[in-house]
């Protein structure tokens, strides 16, 4: 069946299942933000064919990473999510089972989190798109200028995973000798990428009080570039401390996995400034996160690597434009 052998309101009340029914329903949701809190806001729209595609991307796993895109935004700025709204804009012979799908996966992200779907809007294209808008609360954000001379830089997780799995997925037969589960784990970074709003309680508990930091969506040398630039300082990595996911070596050679780990982006991990000493208790008490590098004096972002020194531009990156 298509949607438009469902008409607007019939597909409205297919979607508003997936909402609480308290809070939908008219024209707006009515949502709390707790006490001597701020409000976090962030959106994000993924479309057919730059975001994702039916070769890659299932339909659950699109409306995953469009709800995982927007979260990893509000764990960067250490902010506790709220809620959600989806606007879709889609071509009138999309199959309903392929929309239910999707609002499947949304809501297999959200669960965990707790965090509910509160509005959102159709309308009819010539291609599908969806953009989401989240909310989130926070005590004391973080933000990108915030680094400082002498701050250690520490990420989460491991960095070209997704591109990895996004290479499986495109080329399996180039890699059939890789081990299956590892072959599944790289996978998974690209189509069911985790948001870190597990760092947001240690945080906390670590009382920390200054932070600077981004997630990594558009690969961790971008984030490392922003936040020297945002806070007028000099990154430096360290090309032997980069987390690099197990089964990447055994793909490609070191310096295409050296590319992926540094530009191949979507892995949604944070990437996080603060003084060494801070650094340091959150590395030993949280697993999984690693000290990468340095903030110092000057500017730009480099990268050193034995006894070579490479200078990160931005434009090594993903761009739209």
């Amino acid at each position: 069946m298509q949607i438009s052998e469902l008409g607007e309101r019939e597909l409205l009340k297919r979607l508003q299942r997936f909402c609480p029914p308290d809070i939908v329903g008219d024209d707006g949701a009515v949502l709390t933000v707790p006490a001597s809190q701020s409000l976090v806001v962030t959106t994000d729209t993924l479309v057919n064919g730059v975001h994702f595609s039916p070769q890659t991307t299932s339909a659950e796993d699109v409306g995953w990473r469009a709800v995982a895109a927007n979260l990893s935004d509000l764990a960067a700025m250490g902010a506790t999510p709220l809620g959600i709204t989806v606007s879709l804009a889609l071509p009138r012979e999309t199959e309903v089972a392929w929309l239910e799908e999707l609002y499947q996966g949304m809501a297999a992200c959200l669960n965990p989190f707790g965090t509910p779907l509160v509005g959102g809007d159709v309308c009819r294209a010539s291609e599908i798109s969806l953009s989401i808008t989240a909310f989130g609360s926070v005590t004391s954000a973080i933000y990108r200028n915030q680094a400082r001379v002498g701050d250690a830089i520490v990420v989460s997780g491991v960095h070209g995973a997704s591109r990895a799995g996004l290479e499986l997925l495109l080329n399996d037969l180039q890699w059939q000798d890789l081990d299956p589960q590892i072959r599944q784990n790289l996978i998974s970074a690209h189509q069911r990428p985790r948001p870190r709003l597990d760092l947001l309680e240690p945080l906390q508990r670590l009382g920390i009080e200054r932070i600077a930091g981004m997630d990594s969506s558009d690969g961790l040398g971008d984030a490392v570039i922003q936040l020297a630039h945002e806070s007028g300082v000099k990154a430096k990595l360290w090309g032997d401390r980069l987390p690099i996911p197990p089964g990447l070596s055994a793909m490609v050679p070191p310096e295409l996995a050296h590319d992926w780990v540094l530009w191949g982006g979507e892995d949604f991990e944070l990437v996080l400034c603060l003084a060494p000493e801070d650094a340091k208790r959150l590395v030993e008490e949280v697993s999984g996160l690693s000290i990468v590098g340095e903030m110092l004096e000057g500017v730009g972002a480099e990268l050193q690597w034995g006894d070579r020194l490479e200078i990160l531009t931005i434009q090594s990156g993903f761009r739209h434009f």
